[in-house]
């Protein structure tokens, strides 16, 4: 039986994938292998990968997951409440209860989704450190 190596392979500065990072990030899994999990809480984005050892301490989310999570659920719920208004014409509080019911659930979801989202595309696009040291000391 042969022992496997977890530790990454060496960064050549090679242009990486973006489709791939940014769908594992989105899966919320380390945008380098794929398989090891991205997030230790909610929304707190481990410092390495359990699984490869890629450094993830350099991502730089800030407030983008929570614009685009206030973005898409705007847009998704705003139709919803003018034709169920329109159409339906139920009791204000009802329309209200349920569409905030939907608009929690929906971003509660979407949130941690879309931080993985940006940490694959940083990683991707070697944003905020994820470049290889050489790289780094050039700029």
């Amino acid at each position: 039986m042969t022992a496997t190596s977890t530790a990454p392979a060496p960064d050549t500065g090679a242009e990486r994938p973006l489709k791939p990072a940014v769908w594992r990030g989105w899966r919320k899994k380390c945008p380098h292998c794929g398989t090891g999990p991205l997030m230790k809480s909610y929304l707190k984005v481990r410092d390495t990968c359990t699984v490869c050892g890629e450094d993830l301490h350099h991502q730089r989310a800030d407030d983008g997951p929570a614009y685009l999570t206030i973005l898409v659920v705007g847009h998704l719920l705003v139709p919803f409440f003018h034709f169920g208004f329109t159409i339906f014409r139920p009791d204000p509080m009802v329309l209200f209860s349920v569409l905030a019911i939907l608009a929690v659930a929906l971003s509660l979801y979407l949130l941690p989704r879309f931080k993985g989202l940006m940490v694959g595309v940083q990683w991707a696009k070697r944003m905020h450190g994820f470049a290889p040291p050489e790289a780094r000391s050039e700029a």
